[in-house]
């Protein structure tokens, strides 16, 4: 295969930032996305409806910057003592998801839950709202490999006590993560990245260590992409894409920042990978049809064309490394005017 059209995917996790760069961030982004949901862990963190609102505002004035239309998607970020109003209104402002994030478990979570029970009210308002809970599923106080694996039993608790909130445990990492999904009811679902997909904890580690590859949660082993994989070309409407594309300048990667630019690349990267696994066809589900679905989103309209043509992915783009800087693609992605 040369050359394959999908319909315009989505991407319900993507980190925008803020300030006079989110422009090219944002641009990058809608070139491949017809539609996405910006995550709420900037300074300040969105957890009233006015920054809710005032956020989508300078999203949607960046893709009108833009060459191309997208529809921007609001979320809140979850902390404890909020309280039930706050949740009630940001919904109300268009806020679809309240993100979960562990205090300290990764860029700007210092503020995050240290245990659910902090956040009762919240949740029990979100569980009334109709919003979607998403979940940075790490637990930041055991060792880095084991993270994923040891908060699992934490959605448990939130499964169990919260029965009509639908729950998304975002960017799956290890092949727990992803039998446990597949165990929870039909209301909880998964995001998984192109860099997961895509590479191992060896691309990060092995010959030397290379920033680029850094992320929360980290690369894991093969067995664990392998499981990834399986679960992606499933078919299975409960796990779909999300890029969790995360830029930071060379300078903040070169101490320590953790997150990987994906968006030029997530597409190219993805069309490898199930075309590998032999599952082409089902690459148009995974990312434009699973995750609007279970958001009871409509289906976005528009394609994109994916052709089988050599490209050298740049040292740097928008100021930052991307994912897979210097490295050569098999697969070039263009949306279709």
């Amino acid at each position: 295969m040369s050359e394959l059209r999908i319909r315009l995917p989505d991407d319900f996790h993507v980190h925008l930032r803020q300030g006079p760069v989110i422009t090219a961030y944002v641009a990058r982004t809608v070139a491949h996305f017809g539609r996405f949901l910006a995550m709420p862990n900037v300074v300040p963190p969105l957890v009233t409806a006015t920054g809710v609102s005032d956020y989508r505002r300078t999203l949607a004035m960046a893709i009108t910057a833009s060459s191309f239309s997208a529809t921007p998607l609001s979320s809140f970020k979850l902390v404890p003592g909020m309280g039930r109003e706050a949740v009630f209104e940001c919904a109300a402002a268009g806020a679809m998801a309240g993100k979960y994030y562990p205090a300290g478990a990764t860029t700007n979570a210092s503020d995050g839950v240290v245990d659910p029970d902090t956040v009762t009210a919240e949740l029990g308002a979100m569980e009334a709202a109709g919003l979607v809970l998403s979940v940075h599923g790490e637990d930041p106080r055991v060792p880095a490999l084991q993270r994923e694996q040891a908060f699992l039993a934490v959605v448990d608790r939130l499964v169990a006590r919260y029965p009509r909130l639908r729950i998304i445990l975002e960017h799956l990492s290890t092949a727990e993560a992803v039998e446990a999904v597949k165990a929870w009811p039909e209301r909880v679902a998964a995001t998984i990245t192109a860099h997961h997909l895509s590479f191992t904890l060896d691309d990060l580690l092995g010959d030397r260590l290379d920033p680029g590859y850094y992320c929360k949660p980290l690369l894991k082993t093969a067995r664990d992409r392998r499981v990834l994989v399986e679960a992606a070309i499933s078919g299975s409407p409960r796990f779909f894409f999300g890029s969790d594309s995360a830029p930071h300048t060379p300078a903040a990667k070169a101490t320590g920042a953790a997150g990987s630019y994906s968006a030029p690349v997530a597409m190219s990267l993805l069309a490898a990978v199930f075309e590998e696994a032999g599952a082409m066809d089902r690459l148009e589900g995974f990312c434009s049809e699973a995750g609007a679905k279970f958001y009871g989103l409509r289906l976005n309209e528009g394609l994109l064309a994916l052709k089988r043509e050599p490209w050298a992915v740049p040292l740097l783009l928008d100021g930052v490394t991307p994912l897979a800087a210097g490295r050569t693609l098999s697969w070039a992605a263009a949306r279709m005017q």
